[in-house]
C-alpha cells in the first residue's frame, strides 16, 4: 500500500543501508550522572544523550525519604515507556495512512519499597507491575486499529525490553469516528 507517509520516506533509505550493512542498525543510547552535591543524597542530575547533553534534575521518592521534589527514576521509567509507545504508535499509524486525532499514553509503575529498603528479603527490589493507559481516537479505518495496536506493542523498544521482566497491563479507550465521504 503506498501512502504518503512521511515516516515511510525517511526509514526506507535506513532499512535499505541496514539490510546491505546490518552493523549500521546497531545504536547506542546514552544518560549518565557525573555526581554534583554529594553532600544532597536525595537529588542528583542525569545528563541524557551525549550529543545534546540534555540534564534533568533527580529527586528521590517520598516513600523512600526523599523530598519527591523532582521526577524520581520511577517517574522516568514511566516517562520512557509512554513516551515510547506514543511516539511508536504515531510512526505506525504514519506508515498505514490512519489519522490520528488523540493519542494519550499514562504510565504507572507499582513497587513495594520494602524491598530496596532492605526490610524484607522476600520483598523483591524491582517494579511488580506497570499499567498502560491508552486512549486513541482516529478517523476511519476501525479495522486497521487492531492491527496499529499489536504493531505498536511489538515495536515499542522499551515496551519489549520491560516486557519479559514484569506484567504490563495494556488498558485500552479507544474512540473511532467514521467519516462518510459524499
Amino acid at each position: 500500500m503506498k501512502t504518503s507517509s512521511i515516516v515511510r520516506k525517511r526509514q526506507e533509505p535506513l532499512m535499505q543501508e541496514y539490510l546491505k550493512q546490518p552493523t549500521k542498525a546497531w545504536v547506542t543510547d546514552v544518560a549518565f550522572v557525573e555526581g554534583k552535591n554529594l553532600d544532597k543524597p536525595f537529588q542528583t542530575e542525569v545528563c541524557i544523550n551525549e550529543e545534546l547533553q540534555e540534564s534533568f534534575g533527580i529527586g528521590v521518592h517520598r516513600a523512600l525519604g526523599g523530598l519527591h521534589d523532582m521526577p524520581n527514576p520511577g517517574d522516568m521509567l514511566c516517562a520512557t515507556l509512554a513516551s515510547c509507545f506514543e511516539s511508536t504508535l504515531r510512526m505506525i499509524a504514519d506508515r498505514l495512512g490512519i489519522k490520528l486525532k488523540y493519542t494519550y499514553v499514562k504510565v504507572e509503575a507499582q513497587v513495594d519499597v520494602r524491598g530496596t529498603l532492605m526490610m524484607d528479603k522476600n520483598v523483591p527490589v524491582a517494579f511488580q507491575s506497570m499499567d498502560l493507559y491508552l486512549k486513541v481516537d482516529i478517523e476511519n479505518m476501525q479495522n486497521k486499529l487492531p492491527l496499529l495496536l499489536k504493531a505498536t506493542e511489538n515495536c515499542c523498544v522499551i515496551f519489549q525490553t520491560l516486557k519479559p521482566a514484569l506484567p504490563i497491563r495494556i488498558k485500552h479507550e479507544l474512540e473511532m469516528e467514521e467519516t462518510v465521504e459524499l
